[in-house]
């Protein structure tokens, strides 16, 4: 589509983002025009696109947008681009990660292995800041029939307390359990925490008949199961 330094709602009516998508599908849309319909509009001779290549230029990626500080959009604020509309693009973003989990709670599949875990929760955990802690209840078939968050931080600081674990796996009727969480900084290597966390997990679960099958660590497109390398 050809850059135009006007308004949005002075280009011709089929090159408006946002009359594009309810004409072709949102799937016809460029990122640039996706991101300027949230936009809406732009500033001293720049279109809500213009400013949406800007912002991808410095970027990169949509990814990268969901985890950035304040101070990264300062050069924009100058340009139309105020914490409003900066909260509306975290926002958007944060509810496409989160639809993935959303499908997958509805649909219940059954997690055959860690890749499963990891495919469903890593969009979700890779890019936050903070640990999050989430713990997945399978029924005997190995199905889902719940994903909860247990706490955020680390393992030792937010506490995953055990008994409220396991507690709401007996609520659930869960005879199994797959814990997860993140580590931001990108490695998902265990620490020793990590460790000593995991065998306090299966021992409390052996108590209660809820066993845990694994726990796994979720890193920048990479993932560690105990599972996998003979922890558990």
């Amino acid at each position: 589509m050809a850059k135009y330094n006007i308004p949005i709602n002075n280009w011709p009516k089929e090159d408006r983002p946002r009359e594009k998508l309810l004409r072709l599908g949102e799937h016809t849309l460029s990122d640039s025009e996706l991101l300027a319909i949230i936009i809406r509009c732009g500033r001293h001779g720049l279109s809500a696109v213009d400013l949406a290549r800007r912002i991808l230029r410095k970027f990169k990626t949509l990814r990268n947008l969901s985890h950035t500080d304040p101070g990264q959009w300062e050069e924009f604020r100058g340009l139309g681009l105020g914490s409003v509309k900066i909260a509306q693009i975290k926002a958007a973003l944060e509810l496409g990660r989160r639809l993935k989990e959303t499908e997958v709670k509805l649909s219940r599949p059954r997690l055959e292995s860690s890749a499963d875990v990891a495919g469903i929760l890593m969009p979700r955990l890779r890019d936050l800041k903070k640990e999050v802690f989430k713990v997945i209840f399978l029924d005997s078939q190995s199905r889902i029939i719940e994903i909860i968050e247990a706490g955020e931080g680390t393992v030792n600081q937010a506490k995953p307390i055990l008994r409220e674990i396991y507690h709401r796996a007996l609520q659930s009727f869960a005879p199994f359990l797959i814990c997860v969480h993140n580590h931001p900084a990108g490695n998902p290597e265990p620490s020793a925490e990590d460790k000593k966390f995991t065998q306090q997990l299966i021992k409390a679960g052996e108590v209660l008949s809820v066993k845990a099958l694994d726990h796994i660590i979720i890193g920048n497109g990479r993932y560690f199961s105990f599972l996998d390398a003979g922890l558990i």
